[in-house]
């Protein structure tokens, strides 16, 4: 069973019960549910070769792309013989809609046309055939195909150039000739290609013209194409070598006869009249006449039962069926001229319900008409895919590809009848029911391909948009469409969807969709050979993952933000590395003194087995080995948020560190008798000419002398500083002081000797060594000592240091001539 295209036996008209009584069941019309029993399909990953790149098609996580492998290109493709292109052919053309065959209308008039476009192609001329909406011109490419089937070595063509661009065309050219399953030729491979390709090309629905008509007769010059276009397309260059040939309405002979052939009886003297006027109105165009066949079918249907259409139009379910029944009852007046010219709301109140219905989804799509196998689900009548039947017998359809439109005109006038009013809401209803169709795992890319002009009709209608949750319905669809249309080659519909989902993330503020989207799209201008494009796209898209801390999508973004940099030739890109991927740099930083004037608390701090010696401070870990980074050459590069982060970190850390040596400092102090020995290392002032004021002035005006004045011996200490001995001391004054009081100095804010009792006095309190300078000593690897302090045994007087590197210390001040420190 096709699920796309289904046989009239497949909707159960062969047990005339559809599916009821002893008859076959009819089976379901769009089974995307397993059978009980079979494995759940997962996502669809698809790999495909796009040029010289690999490109993997993951819906989940974005498309990832990177050079195709050594041995994975793949070969020259092969031409499909007869038998391929005809199959390719009847699997592209329009679904035969369900319900009785219509009538076989005949060409009329068309028969110098006929032969002069098969005349001009035979010889290798290229034509373009002009003429207005509705004028026949797909009936007559039909009957120009069958008469040019065995001239080309590569057959006849047929292409729909509805919404498509030359570059659509180039690539379906191709794949119409050759057989190359997943794979998509980069733009010179395509050219080179197109180039050895011998069909005749008809061309239907021409949109463009101009140097874009030029480019496309230029890649194949060994084609003969027929355009078929409306007069309003832009013309052929002046220096094109195009054949034109206009096509005319019919005559009125024609038009009336074509009248009685689809009205499929003779028309009487009022109708032959009537008939007249409507082609003068219409100009002779043969949609008209076709229409209006529906018209004469509908009035003698009333003529025989008036109540045939029900009370809300449509067939009643007891009305005769057939064009042959007496038309000798009520009397039904012809239509008006007007309604004869634009016939679309009186036919269409006079079809059934869900007929109806899917002539309101068709306005709301703009025209584009759901697939007949959509129809149940959108309107919610199991038999509701017949209704494509009727429309196309009502002469309210045109092909368009392998699908159907409303015909010209068609829309204009329904929504004057108001078949407009809840366009949004069936637009959005459209919408979500092809985000959950497109997303399913059992639904092929080729059949979301097919159905990509209604998918993306259904987005257009929902951006910008007014309503609540407009848009988050768009981004979804788009979601879910865009890589079925990767998979499936249709790379213009990608591209649309990519666009139309991104403004709508943008509207929504979805900022994970729209990163998403900027990646595909950054991966789109890659394929495309796009460079500056596919760099702009990658970049935000990495710049927006990285706020959102998302590392997958961030790492796929960066391979191909490397790749793009690769084939352009261009430099390393610097991007932002998302968080926890970036390396930490190792720094030695030396902690932050008290501020001047800020008397810290007391602690104690014990004694360690290296009381004695330097103490070294460590700032943080090694860092992490150069081949284990995460990220490769791109790891790195930190990003600029991270590390202003770990930077304030840093800093805050730093502080802190320096708050409790601070407080060490000072802990063994407090308790200290008048008597012991206090030494201090010299510190000199920074200018070496003026005075450096105390940290901390003591508050009860003791004094310390000058070792020069007082005759003290000074012996150096270590790292070059000069020790007085214990009880020496000169007089400074703070010249922040108003009072001018003379304040000592010591070591560590001298405080007056503590009156405490002591337990023991053979107990006493070692001064405790902070951080120095030592030449041998690595900044990178130090460790701080604990903050707590005991009482041990009395040791050897040891010189009390501090890091020359931090600055004045809160415990010296030099002299006025750049002297030895006070101590």
């Amino acid at each position: 069973m096709d699920p796309t295209h289904r046989g009239p036996e497949e909707y159960g008209r062969d047990n005339g019960g559809f599916g009821e009584g002893s008859g076959r069941r009819r089976p379901a019309r769009d089974q995307l549910t397993p059978e009980p029993g079979q494995p759940t399909p997962q996502a669809r990953v698809v790999r495909l070769i796009a040029g010289d790149y690999l490109l993997t098609v993951n819906p989940i996580d974005g498309s990832e792309v990177e050079l195709c492998p050594p041995g994975e290109q793949p070969g020259p493709p092969a031409r499909r013989t007869a038998t391929g292109r005809a199959d390719r052919e009847r699997a592209t053309a329009p679904p035969v809609p369900p319900g009785p065959p219509a009538p076989q209308l005949p060409l009329l008039e068309r028969a110098q046309e006929r032969e002069r476009l098969v005349r001009l192609l035979s010889q290798g001329r290229s034509v373009r055939l002009t003429g207005p909406a509705g004028s026949g011109r797909t009936a007559l490419l039909d009957a120009v195909a069958a008469d040019c089937a065995d001239l080309a070595p590569d057959g006849v063509v047929r292409l729909s150039g509805y919404k498509r661009s030359a570059t659509d065309l180039l690539y379906g050219l191709f794949e119409a000739v050759h057989d190359a399953p997943l794979h998509r030729p980069d733009r010179d491979r395509l050219l080179e290609r197109v180039r050895s390709i011998g069909a005749v090309v008809l061309l239907d629905d021409l949109e463009f013209g101009g140097a874009a008509l030029e480019e496309l007769l230029d890649a194949t010059p060994e084609c003969a194409f027929l355009f078929a276009t409306v007069p309003d397309v832009a013309a052929p260059t002046t220096d094109s070598h195009l054949e034109e040939v206009f096509l005319a309405g019919l005559g009125r002979s024609a038009a009336v006869d074509l009248l009685e052939r689809a009205a499929e009886r003779p028309l009487t003297d009022e109708e032959a009249n009537w008939a007249g006027d409507l082609w003068f109105e219409s100009e002779g165009l043969p949609l008209r006449f076709v229409q209006a066949a529906a018209l004469l079918r509908q009035r003698d249907l009333l003529r025989t039962d008036p109540e045939a259409y029900g009370e809300h139009g449509g067939l009643a379910a007891d009305a005769p069926f057939g064009h042959d029944q007496a038309v000798d009852g009520v009397h039904i007046p012809l239509p008006s001229l007007g309604e004869g010219a634009a016939p679309a709301a009186l036919l269409a109140s006079r079809l059934s319900g869900p007929a109806r219905d899917t002539l309101r989804f068709a306005v709301a799509l703009g025209g584009e008409v759901p697939h007949q196998a959509h129809l149940p689900a959108l309107i919610g009548d199991t038999h509701a895919d017949a209704a494509l039947g009727e429309l196309a017998g009502c002469g309210l359809l045109s092909p368009a590809g392998s699908r159907y439109r409303l015909a010209a005109g068609v829309v204009t006038q329904l929504e004057a009848a108001g078949y407009g009013e809840d366009a949004i809401e069936r637009a959005r209803a459209a919408a979500q029911h092809y985000a959950w169709w497109a997303g399913h795992p059992s639904v092929t890319p080729e059949r979301v391909t097919a159905e990509g002009d209604a998918v993306i009709a259904a987005m257009s209608q929902l951006v910008p948009g007014d309503g609540a949750g407009q848009t988050s319905v768009a981004v979804l669809l788009a979601r879910s469409a865009t890589p079925a249309f990767a998979a499936g080659l249709h790379w213009g519909a990608w591209e649309k969807a990519l666009r139309i989902g991104q403004e709508a993330a943008r509207i929504a503020g979805e900022v994970a969709e729209e990163a998403y989207f900027h990646h595909e799209l950054g991966v789109l201008a890659l394929l495309a050979g796009n460079p500056d494009r596919a760099r702009a796209e990658l970049e935000t898209s990495i710049s927006m993952r990285g706020a959102l801390a998302d590392k997958s999508g961030a790492v796929a973004g960066r391979r191909a933000l490397a790749l793009v940099a690769d084939r352009s030739g261009g430099p390393l890109p610097i991007v932002l590395t998302p968080p926890g991927d970036e390396l930490p740099v190792s720094r030695a930083e030396a902690p932050a003194t008290p501020p001047a004037g800020t008397r810290p608390s007391m602690t104690q701090t014990p004694p360690r087995p290296y009381e004695g010696a330097t103490a070294v401070i460590s700032r943080q870990s090694a860092p992490k080995a150069a081949g284990g980074a995460r990220g490769g050459r791109f790891g790195l590069l930190a990003g600029a948020r991270r590390n202003l982060v770990a930077t304030a970190a840093g800093v805050l850390l730093t502080a802190v560190l320096g708050t409790v040596v601070g407080l060490g400092l000072t802990s063994g102090d407090d308790d200290v008798q008048g008597n012991q020995d206090v030494t201090t290392e010299q510190s000199q002032s920074q200018d070496g000419g003026e005075d450096e004021l105390p940290a901390d002035g003591p508050a009860d005006g003791s004094t310390s002398a000058d070792p020069a004045s007082s005759g003290s011996p000074v012996t150096p200490g270590p790292s070059g500083s000069e020790i007085t001995p214990s009880g020496s001391g000169t007089p400074s004054t703070d010249p922040t002081d108003p009072s001018g009081t003379p304040s000592s100095d010591t070591s560590s804010s001298s405080r007056p000797p503590s009156h405490k009792p002591t337990t023991s006095p053979t107990t006493t309190k070692s001064p405790r060594p902070t951080k120095t300078s030592s030449p041998t000593a690595d900044p990178t690897e130090t460790e701080s000592p604990s903050p707590t302090d005991t009482a041990t045994e009395p040791e050897p007087s040891q010189p009390d240091t501090s890091d020359s590197a931090s600055g004045p210390s809160s415990s010296s001040a030099a002299s006025a001539d750049g002297g030895p420190a006070i101590a």
